[in-house]
């Protein structure tokens, strides 16, 4: 089994959509976690709908410090990928293990304003996004992460919908 962080700043929406889309997608392959570098301390009410939206649980996430998976004891991470501009330009902790680290940029879904309709599609668009990128990785399989061009394969995903 792989461990995969999703890293944004608050630690309340992309990143949250990131750990259950793979959780779900990746079939019981992948033990997955999010974090952010400042966490809001709450996860955003938008991105709980849209993952029952499409039919994913929404229970059980909470917006925590990077800090926790950098700590001795954490478990140690195959893969981290940030979702936002801001925490993949900050100094992130010492992560054990030394996983690949990657960024595959999302726009803050979290920053539109507007009713209910707009916020839900912008939720959507990200959770989108995320879904392509998450099943362009599973299609590359497991030896994606030992490949000496594994980093670069994953990076590149970030791309996968431009």
């Amino acid at each position: 089994m792989r461990n995969v962080l999703f890293v944004c700043t608050a630690n309340s929406a992309r990143s949250v959509l990131g750990e259950a889309l793979l959780r779900h997608m990746g079939q019981g392959r992948f033990q997955t976690f999010s974090a952010g570098s400042t966490p809001r301390g709450t996860v955003n009410p938008d991105a709980l709908s849209c993952l029952l939206r499409h039919g994913l649980p929404a229970d059980g996430f909470r917006s925590k410090s990077w800090e926790e998976f950098a700590a001795p004891g954490a478990p140690w991470m195959d893969l981290i990928v940030t979702v936002c501009d801001s925490a993949a330009g900050e100094a992130c902790p010492v992560w054990p293990g030394h996983p690949l680290v990657v960024h595959w940029g999302i726009p803050d879904p979290a920053s539109v304003e507007g009713d209910e309709a707009t916020r839900a599609a912008a939720f959507d668009l990200a959770f989108e996004r995320l879904e392509r990128r998450i099943a362009a990785m599973l299609a590359l399989g497991d030896d994606v992460f030992a490949a000496e061009d594994g980093r670069s394969q994953l990076v590149a995903l970030g791309n996968v919908d431009d």
